[in-house]
């Protein structure tokens, strides 16, 4: 519980410090609101300090964030052949279970021929009208000519089945092959968008291990004065005026849940408990309000309902970039809960902080 206190603690300065766009009131309660201009943001930016290479440090700002950005665009990428692979995965499973049963139905099936063909030797195997010449009593004759009969076409339904079964068999097993090329293509992507976002990581990090103390302090400050900027000029275009709109009882469960991870680290591909991609927060926070959604942010996108901004309310999902390559969701007034990037934690951001390809409704 202390260090649920701490996290939360920790929050609260995230949110007071880090961007600083929002008014007090109304978190999730479905007021839509912000104010223009915030109490303590820097009114005129520090001089730059030099960077690695003699870049200005601002540059060196724009060359991490864009190397985090492919690395999240290679991250979405992962995530989907991901859950394509478990999807083929369980496919295969099933498949493997019908081929199980198939056989075991043919099984079945032989066995009961193989019953018909015995009895039949028994009776002699002899042609009806032989029968007939051969009987005392043709009603019996008669008799068994209708059982005969009925016999027939239970050995033809036999053998229908039994094709059918067979014909069954070989389709599953030509499906089973098809998934199994699905699931190495799928887990061929897996190592190389893994293979993108180490690299995109790994020269992100290098470029910021080669600052000083200082550098580091005022990237972050850069940071958030680039969102700040962003921020207010999507609010001088007048785009929150009008939304206004209630979080459903569901919508508030996934705000709910997206908030209390505040603190927690980024970790690309991960969905919780302790870490979280962006759209492993989104996907995981709107499975603890009962409803599924897409693994990643492009399916996010793809598949779930788009709403105007102005009908936007907390709960909804908002996608940024071209590419589709970052999620957070909106909690209200003006304000969005996300996990950023690697070597940030989840933390509140202006809504308008990045641009905005979309707005999605999970709970439409």
């Amino acid at each position: 519980m202390g260090s649920v206190r701490r996290r939360r603690g920790a929050s609260s300065l995230v949110l007071l410090c880090a961007m600083a766009v929002l008014t007090a009131p109304g978190l999730a309660t479905g007021t839509a609101y912000a104010a223009p201009a915030v109490p303590g943001a820097p009114a005129t930016p520090a001089a730059p300090l030099p960077g690695p290479g003699g870049k200005s440090l601002e540059q060196v700002r724009k060359d991490i964030e864009e190397l985090y950005r492919q690395a999240g665009t290679a991250t979405d990428a992962y995530n989907l052949a991901e859950a394509e692979t478990k999807a083929q995965s369980d496919k295969i499973v099933e498949i493997a279970n019908l081929i199980v049963a198939g056989k075991e139905r043919i099984a079945t099936l032989k066995s009961r021929a193989g019953a018909a063909a015995r009895a039949q030797y028994r009776s002699g195997g002899l042609p009806p009208g032989a029968k007939l010449a051969l009987s005392e009593d043709p009603n019996h004759f008669l008799d068994g000519a209708g059982r005969l009969r009925q016999g027939e076409k239970a050995a033809s339904d036999l053998l229908s089945e039994l094709d059918r079964t067979q014909t069954d068999l070989q389709r599953y097993a030509e499906e089973a092959s098809e998934r199994w090329q699905k699931l190495e293509a799928n887990r061929v992507k897996q190592e190389e968008s893994k293979k993108q976002i180490e690299e995109k990581i790994k020269a992100a990090e290098e470029l910021e291990s080669k600052l000083e103390a200082e550098e580091k302090a005022r990237l972050i400050q850069l940071e958030q004065e680039a969102q700040y900027r962003a921020q207010t000029a999507w609010l001088s275009t007048g785009a929150m005026k009008d939304v206004n709109g209630k979080a459903t009882d569901a919508g508030k469960h996934a705000v709910q849940f997206a908030t209390a991870q505040i603190g927690k680290p980024y970790k690309w591909g991960a969905v919780g408990p302790d870490s979280f991609d962006c759209s492993g927060l989104t996907s995981q926070a709107w499975r603890a309000a009962g409803r599924g959604i897409p693994r990643t942010s492009q399916e996010q996108l793809r598949l779930l309902p788009k709403i105007a901004l102005k009908d936007m309310r907390p709960g909804d999902l908002i996608i940024y970039f071209d590419d589709a390559s970052h999620v957070g969701m909106y909690v209200g007034d003006g304000a969005m809960v996300h996990a950023p990037r690697p070597g940030r934690n989840i933390t509140m951001a202006g809504a308008g902080s990045m641009p905005i390809k979309a707005v999605v409704r999970p709970d439409a």
